[in-house]
């Protein structure tokens, strides 16, 4: 049976929603390595049910490199962000499934710092995994300034982990980012900042702060019992100590945590599959609209020069 970590939805809160009602991580004791003779294997799918929300919708001449970052967009001068990867069977892509409070097992040495890429205007993964006083890499792969805004959130509010520019690859011709047809790619310096979450936090979020469309999010983890869903919705946990555990599923848009009960029987396969109500409603401020030009003008000029050369959204 399915609980919710909270069933109150926050209010519009710009990027920092969703993933906002998580427990109190303070009371985690240190993990503990050992060897798990009899452990056993979680696998099982996470299914979106229900119509994809919209996608988020920027108008391309506000901000700034709409030319070179409207490569990707709309045609008609938008830039979409859908936060919800969703196959057409409802397969859930970019969602995080994961055991809590276990604090002995596997080692945890199969964690890699998060490296994220600024490319194409986006920042890639959408989703990764973090830990507390480990490492987060950006580099830009583009020939256009990007700035991470990084911060933790939670029920009480963002809270700054660190601000820093992107460098540029000194490879780019000055005239890359002025054109809709440039598609090389050339990593700038790696930019390395360390997460050091506040007690009881564990939602990181990272913007570009020239480019609100480019969104990354992070969950803090305590263990290495975790896994992030593929293409297919699927994920795999192994080596899990036997006994009953509570299975928690997140993704930054849903409304928090969700909570499933699992049994693990020694050197047994449990399966789980998930199923999460498509969220309903206004999910942001700038959720796209059927009819955007009610609110916005885009002169004929100005979007005959944002050309969607890589990739032509549609909603």
């Amino acid at each position: 049976m399915m609980k919710t970590a909270s069933t109150e939805w926050p209010g519009l809160l710009g990027l920092v929603v969703g993933g906002l009602f998580l427990w109190d991580a303070s009371t985690v004791q240190a993990y503990e390595a050992m060897t798990v003779g009899d452990g056993g294997r979680l696998v099982g799918n996470v299914v979106l049910e229900g119509d994809v929300p919209k996608p988020k919708g920027y108008n391309l001449t506000t901000l700034p490199d709409p030319i070179y970052c409207g490569r990707i967009s709309d045609g008609q001068g938008w830039r979409l962000l859908q936060p919800f990867q969703v196959g057409d069977q409802g397969e859930f892509r970019e969602v995080v499934v994961l055991i809590d409070g276990i604090e002995k097992g596997k080692p945890f040495t199969e964690f890699k710092s998060p490296k994220i890429e600024a490319i194409d205007c986006r920042f890639l993964p959408f989703v990764s995994i973090v830990r507390d006083r480990d490492e987060v890499t950006v580099v830009n792969m583009d020939p256009a300034m990007h700035d991470i805004q990084a911060y933790e959130t939670s029920h009480l509010g963002p809270r700054v982990l660190f601000n820093v520019p992107l460098p540029i690859s000194p490879r780019y011709p000055r005239e890359a980012n002025l054109s809709a047809h440039f598609h090389k790619h050339f990593p700038g310096e790696p930019m390395t900042q360390q997460v050091r979450m506040s007690r009881g936090r564990r939602v990181f979020l990272m913007q570009c702060g020239f480019h609100a469309y480019m969104e990354s999010w992070g969950l803090t983890v305590e263990n290495p019992y975790y896994a992030i869903t593929d293409q297919r919705g699927h994920f795999e946990i192994d080596q899990i100590p036997p006994g009953k555990h509570k299975i928690a599923v997140w993704h930054p848009y849903i409304g928090g945590m969700k909570e499933f009960d699992v049994t693990i029987e020694p050197g047994r396969t449990a399966k789980l599959e998930i199923k999460i109500p498509a969220p309903t409603g206004r999910l942001y401020a700038n959720q796209m609209v059927d009819n955007p030009y009610m609110r916005y003008n885009i002169t004929e000029d100005a979007q005959s020069q944002i050309v969607p050369t890589l990739e032509k959204q549609r909603y």
